[in-house]
């Protein structure tokens, strides 16, 4: 009996042990900060101009990256505002772009315009990168919730690095195939354009030929009819 509860003993210690260094690493884990990262699809209808804005931060970075996916040309006008009102960058009837930006504090202002198309709207792609955007809380906070690293001997500030480079590169990765997902709408988009187009002009191929052939059978034969009367 004595033998049992000791076990028992034995158990629970091991137990409340796991439990607290699952805890701290949950902790850790949790205070990472989501991506700041995003992306959007929308239609620019035709005639029309679409802005949208982005609050940044002193000292922080801004990439932004459009395509056009769909609409006839797959062009479009792209202007970037700084907070003061000053144009940074401006692309005039073009496919795709990408423009980078050390940004101040302020709102930053970047628009579609589509108004020199008066029939066609097009399908716009566009992805927010943003680095150094650093909330107000200490990186280094996360430390005071963790205890007893040193029944296991590891370094905590090795698996942060490491976490912090599984987390970069599964961001790239993810950037990387959102930018191919893009590219192969925009791709999927130009194909059937080409397939509408390559149908319609063989239509139009196939019933002029019809015309044609039946043209000049009449023209046949009405050389070989005799039209002169018969008298008996």
């Amino acid at each position: 009996m004595a033998l049992t509860m000791k076990m028992v003993r034995v158990f629970l210690c091991g137990l409340s042990v796991f439990v607290s260094l699952v805890s701290e690493r949950l902790v850790v884990l949790a205070a990472f900060s989501q991506s700041l990262d995003s992306d959007f699809t929308f239609t620019l209808p035709a005639g029309r101009k679409e802005c949208f804005y982005q609050t940044m931060k002193n000292d922080a970075s801004l990439e932004i990256e459009y395509q056009v996916l769909d609409g006839a040309g797959l062009d479009v006008d792209f202007t970037v505002f700084s907070p003061s009102g000053q144009m940074l960058f401006s692309d005039y009837h073009k496919s795709d772009g990408v423009h980078t930006i050390d940004t101040e504090e302020g709102d930053y202002m970047f628009c579609f315009d589509n108004t020199f198309s008066s029939v066609s709207e097009k399908l716009i792609f566009f992805e927010l990168i943003l680095d150094n955007m650093d909330t107000d809380e200490d990186p280094d906070d996360w430390k005071e919730y963790v205890h007893g690293t040193d029944i296991l001997d590891m370094k905590l500030e090795d698996i942060m690095d490491t976490i912090n480079n599984v987390k970069a590169r599964l961001g790239k990765s993810s950037q990387i195939q959102t930018l191919l997902r893009a590219f192969e709408a925009r791709d999927r988009n130009i194909q059937e354009s080409n397939f509408e187009r390559v149908n319609f002009w063989s239509v139009v191929n196939l019933i002029a030929m019809v015309l044609v052939s039946g043209v000049q059978v009449y023209l046949v034969r009405s050389l070989f009819e005799d039209k002169r009367k018969i008298r008996t």
